[in-house]
């Protein structure tokens, strides 16, 4: 399995690798996760990234074209890359037995020609055992992930500043800055708003611990694949409240009664607002939530993962009679 993150990198991207090589090992098979492809033999290649591994794709599906090939669509997969860089990224697709893409939506975004290929898995999350005894003073909110473009990190915070001044609403931000540029604003932003908190990065459990804790999650994001942590608040039945984007309408459900416009700090607000001061409301985002939790859960990811290898043989296969 080959994804661009690094050994010990916090990326989404990495934490797929490692939870997939987790499960698949529990399955009986063995999983080497590398960053480069070296012309390894093996007996099934999988990619995370279909612009970013594309060489590594080409590379083996030209050294062994008669051994299964999945590839992983991610965000920018779909919602920039097949735009901004066709070529490549249409050229590793094409050459996938099977393609996955990480919520319902995805086969709506691709062209016409790969969907056959494409099957739908649900990143999973492992359930609380306890969860966080949450503050009776503050009505916290949480956001998780890197600070980038993609995740529009800050839209929470800024909400938060039109909050009224009675709003007992703070914002915590847990993720690692993408670049200096995103460290300056989410200090500028912690220096001059009150209501908003910058943690930095955080490891797995105190990320846990920081969502468990809180009364409401905001997926804020431009673009999403099928983000995981989103997968994380409906097993710890955390409200969610998400731009409505592909990515969290594919994981959340058309009917989900959370949704703001992406970019759109005011409407965010009067969201928080509701869900700080409508305790009805807060408990309708809870039942979602919390009906949506079986959807995510490791047994099913490692289902899904196996379907996608015994596809991936058999259409390799089919492929390889056909000449």
């Amino acid at each position: 399995m080959i994804t661009p993150a690094a050994p010990g990198s916090r990326a989404g991207n990495r934490a797929t690798a490692e939870r997939w090589k987790t499960l698949l090992e529990d399955a009986g098979h063995e999983v080497e996760v590398v960053t480069e492809y070296q012309d390894e033999p093996c007996d099934a290649f999988i990619a995370l990234h279909a612009w970013r591994s594309h060489g590594a794709v080409a590379c083996f599906h030209s050294r062994w074209p008669e051994t299964p090939l999945i590839v992983v669509l991610t965000g920018t997969d779909v919602y920039r890359h097949q735009a901004e860089f066709p070529e490549e990224t249409f050229a590793s697709m094409t050459m996938a037995d099977v393609l996955i893409g990480l919520h319902d939506t995805v086969a709506e975004d691709i062209p016409t020609r790969f969907r056959d290929k494409l099957i739908t898995l649900y990143q999973s999350a492992v359930a609380p055992p306890v969860a966080t005894e949450r503050s009776t003073d503050r009505f916290q909110v949480c956001v998780v992930g890197h600070l980038r473009e993609e995740k529009d990190s800050l839209r929470a915070a800024r909400a938060a500043r039109l909050l009224p001044e009675d709003s007992r609403i703070q914002v915590l931000s847990a993720g690692k800055a993408h670049n200096d540029q995103w460290q300056q604003m989410a200090e500028q932003e912690a220096r001059e708003n009150p209501r908003f908190r910058w943690l930095g990065q955080l490891n797995e459990r105190n990320t846990r611990k920081l969502l468990t804790g809180s009364h409401v999650m905001v997926i804020s994001s431009v673009m999403e694949g099928g983000a995981n942590v989103v997968s994380e608040a409906c097993r710890a039945g955390i409200p969610v409240l998400a731009s409505d984007i592909p990515g969290n309408r594919g994981l959340l459900g058309n009917d989900y009664p959370g949704y703001f416009p992406p970019g759109d700090e005011k409407a965010l607000a009067k969201l928080l607002r509701k869900a700080e001061t409508e305790p009805e409301f807060l408990q309708t985002l809870r039942s979602h939530v919390n009906e949506l939790a079986d959807r995510f859960t490791p047994e099913r990811e490692q289902r899904s993962l196996e379907q996608a290898l015994a596809i991936a043989r058999q259409r390799c296969s089919e492929r390889v009679r056909a000449g």
